[in-house]
């Protein structure tokens, strides 16, 4: 498993209620044919805190065996509870994923002794690849580099960290103090090129579901020593990253998806569809990216 380059954090499509099984398996395909470096069900973006376990589980085999292991599948399987986390790593170890995303525990707001013991609890029952999640605009807490440079070194199954802070300070601080093989993963669409020139090595991207060959081709740019050429790819997406945040994510990148025919309308609540007001601006960024007509 070679973790590097764009991870697309997949929609997950639902008819009448329930998962789309042959939009889903359309979309990770399509996404492979596009040049992903990777996927990851069952993330944020994927609806995930909205799933039953069987559920949750069930998505995570049908993107493994569609994927057959053409690329690496990192399976969201986080949880504010240590023991349904360590369920739902069992489910996703159960399905052939590669490695687990796990997000720093929510609402609870744990001290570091609490976070280290959440991620060891979870590597000595499931023993899985993880990539740490901080994102503290939807957890209330920040992961600071010590403390994750701690998880580093006692937890050998943690490889590294999907950064949604924005804050390129602190990410060159988690190279510095967790080493040049702890992987440092951009979790904002804004931030993959500067991540990338700090010591990132790709990024879990939600624009990438639109737009997987141009988010490959940024990185492999990056990589291949064409900084003209990234640099150009880079303010290529932004006006469209931004359009993917115009309400709360997957809620803009979803009902894109919709506009471009992949995939059919529907969110489960909380999440509500796109606001009246927002659906001309969006229609009119996909447009300008030759996404619609």
């Amino acid at each position: 498993m070679k973790i590097r380059g764009a991870f697309t954090a997949l929609v997950t499509p639902f008819k009448g209620g329930q998962v789309d099984e042959e939009a889903y398996r359309r979309h990770v395909e399509w996404q492979i044919e596009q040049g992903i470096d990777g996927l990851v069900p069952c993330g944020t973006t994927g609806e995930a805190a909205t799933m039953d376990h069987e559920e949750q589980g069930r998505v995570i085999r049908m993107c493994v065996d569609q994927v057959k292991g053409r690329v690496p599948v990192i399976a969201g399987a986080g949880s504010n509870s240590t023991r349904e986390a360590i369920e739902l790593t069992r489910l996703a170890k159960e399905a052939g994923a590669d490695a687990t995303l796990q997000i720093t525990p929510y609402y609870n707001k744990p001290t570091p002794d609490g976070l280290v013991g959440h991620f060891q609890a979870i590597a000595k029952a499931v023993p899985l690849p993880m990539i740490i999640y901080n994102v503290p605009g939807r957890t209330g807490l920040n992961l600071a580099p010590k403390t994750l440079a701690r998880i580093a070194r006692e937890v050998p199954e943690a490889i590294g960290v999907k950064e949604a802070t924005g804050d390129l300070k602190q990410c060159t601080e988690v190279v510095e103090l967790c080493g040049p093989d702890f992987l440092l993963l951009s979790g904002d669409d804004f931030t993959v090129l500067p991540l990338l020139a700090v010591g990132g090595v790709g990024v879990i991207s939600v624009v990438s579901n639109l737009i997987p060959a141009k988010m490959h081709e940024l990185c492999a740019a990056y990589f291949a020593g064409d900084q003209v050429r990234a640099k150009a790819l880079n303010i290529e997406i932004q006006a469209l990253s931004r359009a993917m945040f115009m309400e709360t994510n997957p809620i803009p990148v979803k009902t894109s998806l919709v506009y471009m025919e992949r995939c059919q309308p529907g969110f489960r609540l909380p999440l509500a569809p796109l606001e009246e007001k927002h659906v001309e601006p969006l229609k009119t960024v996909l447009k300008a990216y030759g996404l619609i007509q």
